[in-house]
């Protein structure tokens, strides 16, 4: 399970070392993608055929939101190898969309990570921790 969140930097070329408490639930590849809320998605290879991608290619193409949403995960995917440092390089696209420069946070979110500009994440978590309480409360409701 992937937890906790660390502060790392991505390098002249694009590289981002992980966390070493990741590498391990990563070491047989990760696919690095468009994620939601400004962040990137990362995904260990393995879970990515599994999970991510058995419930995003299960929307219907036939459908407008269906097409979008594969399109912004899928035309935005990359494959990548852990080097012997620990470290991926992610592609400028990403790099881009993301806003990413030189400081980020790794965000371990149980089966993914997320890769958020620091400031971005600050922004974030902020917003999040405004309102997580009242988001339980109506998500706890709907259960009901």
């Amino acid at each position: 399970m992937l937890l906790g969140e660390h502060e790392h930097t991505i390098d002249d070329k694009n590289r981002l070392t992980l966390p070493a408490r990741f590498r391990e639930e990563l070491a047989g590849g990760v696919v690095v993608t468009r994620g939601m809320d400004g962040c990137l998605y990362a995904y260990p290879a393995a879970d990515w055929r599994e999970r991510f991608l058995a419930r995003v290619a299960e929307l219907d193409p036939l459908q407008r939101e269906g097409r979008k949403l594969q399109r912004h995960f899928f035309s935005g995917a990359s494959e990548a190898e852990l080097d012997r440092q620990g470290r991926i390089m992610i592609p400028s696209a990403l790099l881009k969309y993301a806003g990413l420069s030189r400081d980020v946070v790794v965000a371990g979110v149980s089966d993914h990570i997320e890769i958020w500009d620091r400031e971005a994440w600050w922004r974030e978590l902020n917003e999040v921790e405004g309102s997580a309480e009242h988001v339980a409360e109506r998500l706890a409701a709907q259960r009901d």
